[in-house]
């Protein structure tokens, strides 16, 4: 009895930026591998990172009662905000 493993194989055109495509050339070419090997290895760890962004649970966040934001206060500007916690 013969076992026969097929893979399906397709041709396709992908555009790619120059410069991308010169790393990834160069990449491939470092580590011994093919250009398809590269990309198939870069769109398979991409395609892996979406599935894990889904499977993160929902964070609820806590509100409290209150007036608001105080005059003078910058969000932007951490090191005012550490000041600010530090004397109160």
């Amino acid at each position: 009895m013969s076992l026969a493993i097929c893979h399906s194989i397709m041709r396709t055109t992908v555009r790619l930026d120059e410069s991308l495509l010169r790393e990834a050339k160069s990449y491939a070419s470092q580590t011994g591998r093919t250009l398809t090997g590269v990309i198939e290895d870069a769109l398979r760890e991409a395609l892996a990172r979406r599935h894990e962004h889904r499977e993160r649970p929902q964070i609820q966040l806590h509100t409290f009662k209150g007036t608001g934001l105080q005059p003078g206060i910058d969000l932007d500007d951490s090191a005012a905000l550490w000041d600010l916690m530090d004397t109160r």
